[in-house]
């Protein structure tokens, strides 16, 4: 006999119904504004009926071949038997940019002086469950991607400067944390979401259903130095 949703835990229930209304958008049983309103309700809700009852009326389950590519594409990617401790970026009178799949190691150290940098979870491997960023920053900053399944944690002390965290901090699930802290001096650390969950999920259904919508290329996007550097602390 199965348990009841309401006795289940309530991110389980969450992600089964959001696989079930992939699969009928994906099949023509949903519209695009009834996938999407159900797919709001759905990321709100925290009553497990609730969630079922956006489901119960359709017709396609999730089976193996859904499951397969949703592991592959959406899933987030862990490899920790890899033993990669530290790595390091120098960002004098310059910059770098870290994103793509990449290979996260437990400790990334940060060098920031009158320059800056990108670091982009976004599609990365973790190889920990915990990564710290620790950065020295003078006349320079640095930008933060994450998803929404990944944990932040700011420690970052700020002298004529800022430090600006708008990812999520007390997430559950089995994502990883990841802790920045150091020095900002007469700059500004910036930690965010480059996509939302709800941005992932539709770009994902529209890709099963064979859907091509007309997207921003956020991986190019570049803020302004005075925007990139000084916006998280002038107003």
């Amino acid at each position: 006999m199965p348990v009841e949703s309401r006795d289940r835990p309530i991110d389980v229930v969450r992600e089964e119904v959001i696989d079930q209304l992939i699969v009928n958008y994906s099949h023509a049983k949903l519209s695009l504004e009834a996938f999407e309103r159900r797919l709001d309700d759905a990321l709100a809700s925290d009553d497990a009926e609730e969630l079922s009852e956006l489901v119960a009326d359709l017709e396609f389950n999730v089976d193996e071949r859904y499951a397969d590519q949703k592991r592959e594409e959406l899933d987030l990617d862990y490899d920790y038997g890899a033993q990669r401790d530290v790595e390091y970026a120098f960002n004098i009178f310059g910059g770098s940019n870290r994103r793509g799949p990449w290979s996260v190691p437990k400790e990334i150290r940060i060098l920031n002086l009158f320059g800056g940098g990108e670091i982009d979870f976004t599609d990365a491997k973790f190889t920990h469950p915990t990564v710290r960023i620790r950065m020295l920053t003078l006349f320079g900053g640095a930008t933060i991607y994450v998803r929404e399944d990944i944990n932040t944690v700011s420690k970052i002390i700020a002298i004529f400067g800022g430090n600006d965290n708008r990812a999520p901090s007390t997430r559950g699930g089995r994502g990883p944390v990841v802790i920045v802290e150091g020095l900002v001096m007469f700059g500004g650390t910036t930690i965010k979401i480059r996509r939302t969950a709800k941005e992932i999920f539709l770009d994902f259904a529209d890709r099963i259903r064979g859907i091509r919508r007309p997207t921003s290329n956020r991986s190019s996007e570049q803020e302004p130095w005075s925007q990139m550097y000084l916006s998280p602390y002038i107003s």
